[in-house]
């Protein structure tokens, strides 16, 4: 793919996003697509949004989990950026028609103090610059289609990457934990919609300990000549399935000990 493709995706999903209307898939469009366009894609979205005036305020890590790996046949985690407008507060409401298909996961939110940079970044480097963990929930969302209606093929991981890994929003919880205070490969949480439960999982689903998760950002970020920054949220990645959230749902997500956080839709 050219420079030019890359900005003519970035528009068109940004489109996606603004229109409520899903585009169709990118894997499909650009068949040599590579992971590196994927995330060339995600850069020159970010660059818009940028010069639209939002702030990168963190980033989060996905297909941490192997059955997630599975399903998309890769091995390895993607990351995605997170911007200023995608914060939402714990027990708070997602207006009607904000998202087009959102889902929602649970996670280990990192909040950093000092900078994270380079390829040799160790899981000390990550404690050590950690300000404190929360609960937190991940809102996905996808600008494109999870299916192609005539060929019946399914979104790659190169169509999520560049979907600024489907991210669109997140919700912390108000507990926050220094980093060691808890094992976090054995925190866990109950999820329910609407009062039933949907899900439940460990820490330790996240590449076995949700540090390593963040060591991996790192390392991958160094690839490309950028850094975690203090201050910035990480959403280390999900240790349940995403939860489908048609409007009306109530999500929440119970911790036990860490905390928990909850979130409405319209």
């Amino acid at each position: 793919m050219t420079p030019e493709d890359h900005a003519s995706a970035a528009t068109a999903l940004l489109q996606a996003e603004a229109s409520g209307r899903q585009i169709g898939l990118l894997s499909l469009q650009y068949p040599e697509i590579g992971m590196d366009d994927a995330y060339a894609i995600q850069s020159a979205l970010a660059a818009q949004k940028l010069a639209a005036g939002r702030r990168v305020i963190g980033w989060k890590i996905g297909l941490t989990s192997k059955a997630m790996q599975y399903a998309l046949n890769i091995d390895i985690p993607d990351s995605g950026i997170l911007f200023d407008d995608m914060a939402f507060d714990t027990g708070g409401t997602v207006p009607e028609g904000r998202f087009i298909q959102p889902r929602v996961e649970a996670e280990i939110a990192f909040v950093m103090k000092a900078p994270l940079a380079g390829d040799t970044v160790t899981r000390q480097d990550v404690l050590a610059a950690t300000d404190y963990v929360a609960p937190s929930l991940e809102i996905l969302d996808t600008r494109i289609l999870r299916q192609d209606p005539e060929t019946g093929r399914a979104r790659t991981v190169y169509d999520t990457i560049s979907d600024n890994a489907a991210n669109a929003g997140f919700v912390l919880g108000n507990q926050r934990h220094a980093v060691d205070s808890f094992d976090l490969r054995w925190v866990g949480a109950l999820t329910f919609r609407n009062g039933e439960i949907e899900e439940t999982g460990l820490g330790a689903g996240v590449l076995n300990d949700p540090v390593e998760s963040v060591v991996w950002l790192a390392r991958r970020m160094a690839q490309y000549g950028q850094r975690i920054e203090a201050g910035q949220v990480i959403l280390s990645g999900s240790f349940i399935r995403p939860i489908e959230c048609p409007p009306g749902s109530h999500i929440a997500a119970d911790f036990g000990d860490f905390g928990s956080v909850d979130i409405r839709f319209t």
